[in-house]
């Protein structure tokens, strides 16, 4: 007999990872946490694998679940577009300026499904230091752009909250006193929070590795260089973090979507816009 994954235990599995607890995900879907949680038994029971580790502060993706996301994602981006987009003919360019850490997750793929629909546009993917975005945004090459709401070009249109996961480097010692800690070089909200969340918890640490670049803090994890926070779809599977209590949770990032003024009522860059929303 076949094997379905029916779309809405789908949609069950990748709220409860981008949210980082069943509960949260519960209100998010508006279910009751029980329900929820009967969906994502049902998912693995399909699967045939458990698709999430389970702790009291929250869940995170196994390695069968890091391997189901992304064409949960995709999957998810496909049936939204198929709805909304089906006989009608999209043209145009559109240029998105994404944070570094979302231009690494599936977002650049629902783009791409998005562009392979309607081969008439034309659609453009820059992850740009903060200056360099307000250029391109005021300029019209960059139409909206999806970053930390402090980071922002302009007002957002409506903002996300997601939650920060600790990535562990191999042979790490995560009781280590002090802590050796990988960052983002870059001075932002981000950073702050995190040395701040360490403070407030009187864990003693040190900068074992810093770059301001997301491809050298996760070879910097990889190296076994020490701990970093990330966003969860960036987490590689060998790096997650099963002893939930030895470090201190770490607080939400606040993201946010700003859209050029000179684009309200232009359809491709509403589908965009109303893709990059599912998706985060």
């Amino acid at each position: 007999m076949a094997r379905d994954l029916e779309i809405g235990l789908l949609r069950s599995f990748v709220t409860a990872v981008r949210a980082g607890s069943i509960s949260r995900a519960a209100t998010a879907l508006g279910h009751t946490q029980p329900a929820l949680s009967q969906q994502l038994r049902k998912l693995e029971s399909v699967v045939g694998r458990p698709l999430l580790h389970r702790s009291t502060s929250g869940v995170s993706p196994t390695r069968a679940g890091e391997e189901l996301l992304p064409y949960a994602d995709r999957i998810l981006a496909l049936a939204a577009q198929a709805l909304t987009e089906t006989g009608r003919a999209l043209s145009g360019h559109c240029g998105v300026g994404l944070l570094e850490d979302l231009a690494a997750s599936q977002l650049p793929q629902a783009l791409a499904d998005l562009a392979h629909v309607h081969p008439g546009t034309t659609l453009e993917v820059l992850s740009l230091p903060k200056a360099s975005t307000r250029e391109a945004y005021d300029a019209g090459r960059i139409q909206l752009v999806l970053d930390e709401v402090p980071d922002l070009p302009g007002p957002p249109r409506w903002t996300v909250r997601r939650p920060l996961v600790w990535a562990v480097g191999q042979g790490v010692d995560v009781t280590a006193d002090p802590l050796p800690v990988v960052l983002f070089s870059n001075t932002c909200s981000w950073r702050t929070s995190v040395l701040e969340t360490l403070e407030r918890t009187d864990r003693r640490w040190r900068v074992a590795f810093e770059s301001n670049s997301l491809v050298s803090v996760l070879a910097a994890v990889r190296a076994g260089l020490g701990v970093a926070a990330l966003m969860p779809p960036n987490v590689e599977p060998a790096m997650a973090c099963h002893d939930a209590d030895a470090l201190p949770a770490l607080p939400d990032v606040e993201l946010g979507l700003a859209r050029h003024p000179r684009t309200e009522g232009d359809p491709l860059i509403d589908a965009v816009e109303t893709a990059l929303r599912r998706m985060i």
